[in-house]
Parts: C-alpha cells; structure tokens; sequence
C-alpha cells in the first residue's frame, strides 16, 4: 500500500512539474504577441491617383520601411518591433487588405515586407472615402493577433471625402477607440479646373481627418518630396515623435478652416448623385 501511494505521489509530483514547465514555455509565447505599434498603412487607389502618383506611392513606403532611418526608430520601442499592415482604399465599398498583418523586427523581415509591397500589382478603383477606410482600417486592428502600446491608422490620399459616412462622424469613432490617425495628403498636380480638387487639402486632413494623442500631418507637394515625407512619417510613428511644431487639429465640434463636407457637395454639384 505504501508503494502504491508512493508511485501516486511520484505521478502526481511529476504532472505538477510537467504543468509548471508547460507554463514556463507558454509564458513568452502569451508575450509575443506584444508590439510598440499597430500601423494600418490605407493607401488611396481612386482613379484620382495617376499611374506615376500610384507608383511613388507604393515604391516610398518599400523604401522606408528598409530604411536605416526606420529601422533606428525601431529600436526605440521597448519591444523593439511593430505589426503593419498594408490596406488599399477607393470607394465606400472598395478597401482591400493587400498584406495582412506582419511582425516587423529586424532588417530581414523589414526586406520582405518591402518586396511584397513592392510585388503587388498596380490596380485603380472609383470615388474616393476616406470614411470608408478609416472603417475598414479600424476593423483590422480587432483581427490582429497582436496586442500594442499603441495603434495608428497611417491614411495618405490625394482627394476629399465624397462618399460614405461623413469622414468627421468616422473619425471621432476611430479616435474614442483609442486609435490615433495621422495623415499624409498628396497635394500633388492640384488645379482649380479639375472637378474635386481641393487646393487646402492639407488643411482638410488637418481639420478633417486625423485625429487621437500625437497625430499629425506631412503633406506632398512636389513629386520629389514622395519619399521623404514617407520616411519622415513612418519614422515618427514608430518611434512615438511628435513633430515640432504640432499641427493644429480642430475637433469636429470647433469651426472648421474648411468645410468637412466639401467633397460630398463637389460631387452632388457635378454629378447630382
């Protein structure tokens, strides 16, 4: 009997430490699922983009995730890595995610996030809402599998809302979620002959779109500032920067230096619908 108690003993003891060590071993992994940031890169694809815009596009965030700059910035965090991923974005109903989410922690798999953006056909697509993707992109971040310091929703674009929900209601939904959106407007090839374009569209992202602690904008004014202003944006993300000096942001409850429903009045006078 002694024995036979003995050997239940034995067993008990070894299930305990078979237990301890199993916990051992899911401890880390539990924790590696932890990232400084959270980036949704929602780049704009309307047809509002021409093919040399697209390009410049696609090819400045390839370049600035293997930067040293971003790679530096990298380091910063106490984890040492960020989760991205790569959105594309036109109408109300047309956002695509191109590349779900990846770890970024080191220059090798900044190199392989950067040739999948790189190897990802060129494509177009009808209107332009900005509400939409900031829809979409808030979404993303519930199917993550990660868990941040802190979650940013990256939009660039080259064009006002003009379809969807009001891109301020949007906004304000994404920012009481705890999400910050910074913004990157391609004030590039403006005219006043063109039908939607907006001159100030700086200050629409400005007023209109961005939003949460720390957020701001890095507007494009020139085709050789494209990758640049990427870089710098992108850095400042990772890293928790805030420029110097901080944009102005207006919440929606303030007057605006511009109408935040500028883009849906454009298209109802141009088009009636």
């Amino acid at each position: 009997m002694a024995r036979r108690w003995h050997g239940v003993a034995v067993l008990f003891a070894a299930l305990f430490l078979l237990g301890l060590a199993a916990t051992a071993r899911a401890a880390p992994r539990a924790a590696d699922n932890m990232v400084d940031v959270q980036l949704v890169l929602a780049v704009d694809i309307s047809y509002s983009m021409d093919p040399d815009e697209q390009a410049l596009q696609r090819e400045g965030y390839a370049a600035a995730i293997v930067s040293s700059e971003f790679l530096n910035a990298l380091k910063l965090g106490p984890n040492g890595r960020i989760a991205v991923t790569y959105v594309e974005w036109a109408g109300e109903a047309e956002q695509r995610v191109i590349i779900p989410w990846t770890l970024v922690d080191s220059p090798a798999s900044a190199q392989a996030l950067s040739e999948r953006i790189l190897a990802v056909p060129l494509r177009r697509a009808y209107r332009t809402s900005i509400s939409g993707a900031l829809r979409f992109s808030m979404a993303q971040f519930k199917e993550s599998g990660f868990r941040a310091l802190r979650n940013v929703i990256d939009v660039s674009g080259d064009g006002v809302n003009n379809q969807g929900p009001a891109v301020t209601q949007m906004r304000d939904e994404v920012v009481k979620a705890g999400i910050t959106i910074n913004g990157l407007p391609l004030v590039l090839k403006r005219s006043t002959n063109a039908a939607m374009d907006v001159p100030d569209l700086d200050i629409y992202y400005e007023d209109c779109v961005i939003g949460g602690p720390g957020a701001f904008v890095i507007p494009v004014r020139a085709m050789d500032e494209f990758a640049r202003a990427i870089k710098t944006k992108l850095v400042l993300e990772v890293a928790g920067v805030v420029p110097k000096p901080a944009p102005r942001i207006v919440p929606a409850a303030s007057p605006s230096r511009i109408s935040c429903l500028i883009g849906e009045r454009m298209w109802q006078e141009h088009w009636n619908n």
